[in-house]
């Protein structure tokens, strides 16, 4: 499995949720929805989800392997470090300009 793109659709920042991420696999397999969620000790990743009948959140698609999700993660968590880093680093636009 190849990671060949990661999209920061989204950041945040009065709230747990950091960014809505959308990932493409092998250049064949897009996943959207996936989200940087701020917890308690670290950031940390968690794929699309929706509610079931019973009121329980399912996600949609996720790893299957440790491997996979560990590749995962770290890719697009040095994404949004990046992401972040980079706006920081814009000088806010002036108004008189």
């Amino acid at each position: 499995m190849n990671i060949t793109d990661i999209k920061i659709r989204r950041t945040y920042q009065d709230t747990r949720l950091r960014a809505l991420v959308s990932l493409t696999i092998d250049g064949e397999l897009a996943v959207h929805d996936i989200k940087v969620i701020e917890g308690p000790e670290r950031l940390f990743v968690a794929m699309p989800s929706r509610r079931d009948d019973n009121g329980v959140f399912r996600d949609i698609t996720h790893p299957i392997t440790t491997a996979a999700r560990r590749l995962i993660e770290d890719s697009i968590l040095e994404a949004y470090h990046e992401h972040i880093s980079h706006q920081q680093e814009q000088p806010e636009s002036s108004p008189d300009a």
